[in-house]
């Protein structure tokens, strides 16, 4: 099993777009092969930064979901929303 943290800066004022568009991804998240769970965090100090955290069978699991075209179409969608490219961390249990 292992964690992916993604952290995600949202550009001023587009809070409820992101929002919306960020359920939509998780909803086709969820259908994909390997997905355990996703949390959704909002920062105390900075209401504009986002950390995702999503459990994934393995790695493989997450790369397939990665490369997917309905997450690269997602992604797209938030391009114009977001301050600064996602930054993604896999993490694993020691």
């Amino acid at each position: 099993m292992i964690k992916v943290l993604i952290e995600r800066i949202i550009a001023e004022g587009l809070e409820h777009p992101y929002e919306e568009i960020a359920r939509n991804m998780l909803q086709k998240a969820i259908q994909s092969p390997g997905f355990i769970s996703g949390e959704s965090f909002q920062d105390l100090e900075r209401p504009n930064h986002r950390v995702i955290v999503v459990t994934w069978q393995n790695r493989h699991s997450w790369e397939r979901w990665e490369n997917s075209a309905a997450r690269k179409e997602s992604i797209g969608a938030f391009s114009a929303i977001l301050q600064q490219e996602e930054r993604i961390t896999l993490l694993e249990p020691i």
